[in-house]
């Protein structure tokens, strides 16, 4: 990943995403070296046009800090980077959507890595997410 962009804070994320607002988070092994190949939709085996993505860049409606927007994306499917696969990472994507998967996320061709974020940024991210967010959940919401 040599000249890849590392990126250890969560303010860092919050940079790159302001400057390419289309920027997606993809856990996963590099995309390059998956050979142009599309998402597979494991319930229905079928392969999909584009890789799976989430959008790192708020949406019109979001009122809240984008770092808010960023943590929330992030820690979304977090999971997958935790599987125990050691070339899973979350690496930041821009592309053509070429459609949306079965669960309504973006799906991208034609991609391009802007970087690499860093578990220690991860973290943050969870950090704030649950300031943000766990801490307005009252008992009627759990």
């Amino acid at each position: 990943m040599t000249g890849t962009p590392r990126l250890r804070s969560l303010d860092e994320v919050e940079r790159l995403v302001r400057e390419h607002p289309e920027a997606c988070v993809r856990y996963g092994a590099d995309p390059r070296t998956e050979g142009g190949r599309g998402s597979l939709d494991t319930e229905s085996g079928l392969e999909l046009p584009g890789l799976s993505v989430n959008p790192l860049g708020a949406e019109a409606w979001w009122s809240r800090p984008l770092g808010d927007w960023i943590a929330r994306q992030l820690c979304q499917y977090r999971h997958l980077a935790d599987d125990g696969e050691d070339d899973r990472r979350a690496f930041v994507l821009a592309g053509r959507q070429v459609g949306r998967g079965p669960d309504c996320e973006p799906l991208l061709a034609d991609v391009e890595v802007l970087g690499v974020i860093d578990l220690l940024a991860l973290d943050e991210a969870e950090q704030r997410y649950q300031q943000a967010f766990d801490a307005r959940q009252g008992p009627e919401d759990e």
